[in-house]
């Protein structure tokens, strides 16, 4: 096995260009595993390399193709950990699309030998790669003007139990929260279709709630509709079926998976609609300080993917959160 720093994954000296894609990762080398050759090893593997020479490198632009890890440098208050500095040749990627971007990046690195933890911190994705992404179609002004609400907090809640109540409490819940100020309630992230409340039952019921929330507090509300589902099929149908009884607005999970966020962002945009990301799932990633992906890259991947906002969880309550990430 050649070492990847000699196989051209390291390199010092290298001059970043605009047009690469840029990825910080914080490295813990196993023990006897040099800091250079860790960070060059995780190039090579999110990139061009495997274990050995092949002659068919021959047949390609290796030396273009090849990430570079650059830079080392030791994490602060810490014995084993580095972060490590690698830049991607921008035409390793697949114009718009996440899950190509991220079988590069995340694919196999993070169960490598050469490595007792991985954890990607941070990217720079360049102009030239970043556009070819749809991005959200909307922002706070746009939810503000679809409110009528202007120079105050948007407050919302989350309808609980999140399970068990049949589609009437349900909409009964919403009624109420919006009728004693809330702007907007929103489904929990496991809140489909299941045999208590069917999917349509609590479309139906949610819309009635804010309908008569608005008529007595006479102003506009609304209601975030989970429309995760099994299949794309499913998701679409949900989605076709918000925008028909009246919703402005659809969420889904982060646990749908990165391709089937983008497809329903692109529905959202095509339809007039907004799109909310819950992060279920986010702290299987980000929670280990030491291994995973940090939230901040999360949030970056999903707003390329073109969701207009993002559950960001809160600073107090029964979950962790680091306020300087919130």
């Amino acid at each position: 096995v050649i070492p990847y720093a000699k196989m051209g994954y390291w390199d010092a000296a290298y001059a970043v260009k605009t047009t690469d894609v840029l990825a910080l990762f914080r490295i813990t080398p196993q023990p006897g595993v040099d800091p250079v050759e860790a960070a060059a090893a995780v190039a090579g593997e999110s990139s061009t390399a495997t274990w050995t020479v092949v002659w068919t490198d021959l047949l390609t632009a290796c030396d273009r193709y090849r990430a570079k890890a650059y830079r080392v440098d030791p994490v602060p208050n810490t014995t084993d950990q580095y972060f490590a500095f690698i830049a991607y040749e921008c035409d390793l990627f697949e114009e718009g699309s996440l899950a190509n971007l991220t079988a590069s990046i995340i694919g196999n690195v993070f169960g490598f030998k050469a490595v007792s933890a991985l954890r990607l911190e941070d990217m720079r994705i360049p102009h030239s790669y970043l556009k070819t992404f749809q991005g959200p179609a909307t922002g706070v002004i746009v939810e503000r003007e679809r409110l009528n609400k202007y120079g105050t907090p948007l407050l919302g809640a989350t309808v609980k139990p999140k399970l068990g109540l049949s589609g009437k409490n349900y909409g009964r819940v919403v009624y109420e929260g919006l009728k004693g100020g809330l702007d907007f309630l929103k489904d929990d992230e496991n809140i489909n279709s299941q045999p208590f409340m069917r999917w349509r039952e609590r479309f139906l019921n949610c819309m009635e709630g804010i309908n008569r929330a608005a008529s007595a507090t006479g102003e506009v509300k609304g209601s975030y509709l989970n429309i995760t589902a099994g299949t794309m099929e499913s998701v679409y149908e949900r989605a076709e079926y918000a925008k028909s009884v009246g919703s402005i607005i659809v969420m889904i999970d982060l646990v749908m998976g990165y391709t089937a966020i983008q497809s329903s962002a692109i529905w959202a945009r095509n339809n007039d609609m907004l799109l909310h990301l819950h992060r279920a799932g986010n702290s299987t990633y980000a929670r280990q300080k030491n291994h995973g992906i940090n939230f901040r890259v999360i949030c970056k991947w999903m707003r390329m993917s073109g969701v207009d906002h993002i559950h960001a969880g809160t600073v107090v309550g029964k979950l962790e959160g680091d306020p300087l990430m919130i």
